[in-house]
């Protein structure tokens, strides 16, 4: 008796289906049609195009028919090509200018603008306006500024008493400095908004026991704002310098800019990929700068995501 009921005990029951497992497979489903339209249009639109690009890459492909597999030939070409080294030299002394001055204004203006005052929207409105004007009349309206003859800066220029202010746009020295100031100006108000969103997270209270602890503004400024706002300053540093890699549009739309500047003043990768591909319908070669653009951006964007991990330990 003894011995068949242990027999029967040690029988494992027989494992039951758990009732929400359906649920969660229809959950799963539901998700996965959600997700897939998108997926399909990133893979045909973005993923494909890429992947190709580094198939292409290594080939002599052009305009006139199918290329021939020609290995590094083309990444040993952009090594010795003068116009290449200058847009590589160009492109990271606009990288350099740009993103440290547009987080500056634009966390200058996060900062002023921070506030609950009447009004404080048509400000930050304000700030935010040229990020989503067209780029073509950002263009022409800064061309008439910067103009060496009769525009409005050099005319006060030599107003305050500088007889030969420069010639902007159309000098070899000032060209791309001139692009940064209009590049910031545009920008500015988009990253004003990241850092308006970082600081509202930051505790008041920090603030407040800062004050009691008989600290001044900028002592606040660097031991309570800075760390409080360290995630949003990481993410508007990446996006940031991520977009002065790729500038193109200003450097396109502006006169005489590219490849056209004194002294290619202005040109960048961008510009050396447009002029080779669709220019000189040199895709193979054009495909392989675009990969070595690719590879900045991505060397650049780790090595800050491991600076960041090491502050942030």
């Amino acid at each position: 008796m003894t011995s068949a009921t242990a027999d029967k005990i040690a029988v494992p029951p027989t494992p039951r289906r758990r009732p929400h497992s359906k649920l969660a497979m229809r959950n799963t489903l539901l998700g996965w049609s959600f997700i897939l339209p998108n997926f399909l249009g990133f893979a045909i639109i973005t993923l494909i195009p890429v992947v190709t690009l580094f198939y292409v890459a290594l080939t002599d492909f052009n305009i006139f028919g199918k290329g021939q597999f020609i290995g590094l030939g083309n990444f040993q070409k952009l090594m010795g090509d003068p116009l290449f080294q200058r847009s590589v030299v160009n492109t990271f002394y606009y990288a350099l200018m740009h993103v440290p001055l547009t987080i500056v204004v634009s966390l200058g203006l996060a900062l002023l603008l921070n506030t609950k005052l009447r009004g404080i929207a048509f400000f930050r409105t304000a700030a935010f306006f040229p990020y989503i004007t067209s780029i073509v009349a950002i263009a022409l309206v800064w061309n008439l500024l910067f103009s060496p003859d009769y525009g409005p800066i050099n005319e006060f220029l030599r107003f305050i008493g500088i007889q030969n202010p420069p010639g902007w746009l159309t000098s070899q020295e000032w060209a791309m400095p001139s692009i940064v100031i209009i590049s910031t100006w545009r920008d500015m108000g988009y990253y004003m908004i990241l850092f308006l969103a970082g600081l509202q997270t930051v505790p008041r209270e920090l603030y407040e026991a800062a004050r009691v602890d008989g600290t001044n503004v900028w002592q606040r400024f660097w031991n309570v704002t800075l760390p409080g706002i360290r995630p949003t300053m990481f993410l508007v540093t990446v996006l940031l310098t991520i977009a002065s890699f790729k500038i193109f549009d200003l450097i396109i739309v502006l006169s005489p800019g590219g490849t056209a500047a004194p002294n290619q003043a202005t040109v960048v990768l961008s510009q050396f990929i447009y002029q080779k591909g669709f220019i000189e319908s040199k895709f193979g070669y054009a495909s392989s700068a675009a990969v070595v653009l690719f590879a900045i951006c991505l060397i650049v964007t780790v090595i800050q995501f491991f600076v960041n991990k090491k502050r942030s330990a």
